[in-house]
């Protein structure tokens, strides 16, 4: 593992001069440029608040900064997730001349989408000064380890998601329709707290994707550092997908070429 990622870092300019040329193919020509990425999670913030506050009982002023971050960090997760599906083919021109380590393709991905991240999460703690002041200020440091582990998640899934489309290219469309029913099945739009009399809150604690946003949503939104158990649910959900993508890409390089 050490001296593959020693390989993967001796390569860095080649994988990121892909990163800069995706940034700058997406949004060539463009009136906003990367400013497209941050107009989904902001709409979807502004009418998803007009609908559910009143139903949930919670302040405009509350209820928008929770949304938000919980949408930036769900997106996060969705297109590393989609994108990764294509990633392998995306990267076939590559593959087939140039012998790097092929966990860079998905690495370009999660980079990719790290780049958005990062820009949607600069615009929540922008929303949460203007409606609940700077009282997280202090709690932000816990932002930093919480980026790295999101950043692994997200490359361990793109590499995992590219591997099954590799070999079933179905795959891509059933991520978008599993992610459409995690969507609900993850608590983006509510809170675990608002639902604590339901018996399907229970439930909710079993999601481990709820922990990864609780990374997030903790020192933004609420000003405090994420539990304890918050963490060690979060990083051993990010270490047992990185395992298994490791083993899976392991297992599968030298033959990939072939289905490709």
């Amino acid at each position: 593992m050490k001296s593959y990622l020693a390989e993967i870092w001796h390569v860095r300019y080649f994988w990121l001069s892909l990163v800069k040329m995706d940034l700058r193919t997406r949004y060539r020509r463009s009136f906003l440029g990367m400013g497209w990425s941050l107009l989904h999670p902001m709409a979807m913030t502004a009418i998803l608040c007009t609908v559910f506050h009143t139903l949930l009982k919670q302040p405009i002023r509350e209820y928008a900064p929770f949304l938000l971050a919980g949408l930036a960090t769900w997106n996060y997760i969705l297109s590393a997730t989609k994108d990764g599906c294509q990633c392998f083919f995306q990267g076939e021109s590559y593959i087939r001349q140039y012998p790097a380590p092929f966990a860079i393709y998905p690495l370009r991905t999660a980079l990719g989408s790290t780049v958005h991240f990062l820009l949607a999460l600069l615009v929540t703690l922008g929303l949460s000064w203007y409606c609940k002041g700077f009282s997280n200020l202090a709690s932000l440091l816990s932002l930093l380890p919480a980026i790295v582990l999101l950043f692994v998640f997200a490359w361990s899934l793109a590499t995992l998601s590219g591997l099954a489309n590799v070999y079933f290219q179905d795959t891509q469309h059933l991520t978008e329709v599993g992610f459409q029913i995690l969507f609900y099945a993850t608590p983006i739009i509510y809170s675990v707290t608002t639902l604590k009399d339901n018996v399907f809150s229970r439930y909710l604690l079993y999601n481990p994707l709820f922990y990864i946003l609780e990374l997030i949503r903790t020192p933004v939104v609420e000003g405090t550092l994420p539990a304890f158990k918050v963490y060690f649910i979060a990083c051993s959900t990010v270490s047992m997908t990185f395992l298994v993508a490791a083993w899976a890409l392991s297992k599968s390089q030298r033959r990939l070429v072939f289905h490709l």
